[in-house]
């Protein structure tokens, strides 16, 4: 990215993890009780644990985008970085994923235990949800328009579901793109899609507009899960600051098994045409550029 948008990318992350600070204090403050200090320690390990907040930044960018004024994005784009954090707890687990690095940290259940770390997870589920209805700088019927996105794509036609998917794979030996792109814009390209009409319901954006997101979100999102595959193949955990390998060790079905890594890159630079063109739907404007350097950032972390 150019310097100007890689400041404004730091400046929509800064953004969103001061908000995220200010959340969290006020939640410490309610969590008065002794044994629920352990609770808030483990939900600010994993919130507070770094990342891109590419999320965040994708309902700063469209907000600003559709004509709107941060602040009124504030709310969603802290609800998406927790609703995300939590989803990476999950998939951390035992039971899931069993990972035991995050974002080059232990994960949540490493740190805090088994427990401990479902019951994080399942506070930050729940909190995103009081932030939005309790906003002052949003209105009613666009407090009711988020909620319902955020919910819909998190529960089981989005990412729960994707999860599930994925889940089921394991121990199926005949799964072909389709099915696997089917798996992926549900477990990664939901909140992808949710976090980008999100941020033009926060800046009023129009249904074409809303719509189109959507499908900048969906396509980015597969693009992202395609290159997070083949990074899986050709990078270090140092690098990616988690385990590196693990698709393989686990006999998982993914975009480099089915394709090759040359085939799966080129795939992840279709899906990154297709978010380009979504584009169009928005006015040239110093936002829709850094949407489009985004794009092409995101696909340029597997050369």
């Amino acid at each position: 990215m150019n310097e100007k948008n890689q400041s404004r990318l730091n400046d929509y992350a800064s953004r969103a993890e001061q908000y995220l600070l200010q959340i969290l204090q006020a939640m410490q403050q309610e969590m008065s009780e002794p044994q629920a200090e352990n609770l808030f320690l483990a939900m600010k390990h994993s919130l507070t644990a770094g990342g891109k907040r590419i999320r965040p930044a994708l309902i700063y960018a469209f907000c600003e985008a559709c004509g709107g004024n941060l602040i009124q994005a504030d709310a969603s784009a802290a609800a998406m970085e927790m609703t995300h954090t939590a989803s990476l707890i999950f998939d951390d687990l035992p039971a899931l994923d069993n990972d035991d690095l995050r974002r080059g940290k232990p994960s949540c259940h490493k740190a805090f235990g088994e427990a401990t770390a479902i019951l994080a997870g399942y506070g930050l589920i729940c909190e995103p949800f009081r932030m939005i209805s309790a906003d002052t700088n949003l209105t009613a019927e666009q407090k009711t328009k988020l909620i319902r996105i955020l919910a819909e794509q998190e529960g089981s036609s989005g990412m729960v579901g994707g999860q599930m998917l994925d889940m089921q794979f394991e121990t199926e030996t005949q799964i072909d793109l389709p099915l696997l792109e089917k798996m992926c814009l549900a477990k990664t390209g939901a909140l992808m899609k949710a976090s980008c009409q999100m941020g033009c319901l926060c800046g009023n954006g129009t249904e074409i507009q809303v719509s189109a997101a959507g499908e900048y979100g969906l396509a980015l999102g597969l693009a992202f899960q395609i290159v997070d595959d083949i990074l899986d193949v050709i990078s270090t955990s140092e690098q990616l600051g988690k385990p590196v390998g693990s698709d393989a060790q686990e006999n998982k079905t993914t975009f480099v098994t089915l394709l090759g890594i040359e085939q799966a890159k080129q795939r992840a630079v279709e899906l990154t045409q297709k978010a380009h063109e979504t584009l169009n739907q928005f006015p040239d404007s110093e936002f829709t550029e850094f949407l489009h350097e985004l794009t092409d950032a995101l696909l340029v972390r597997m050369q």
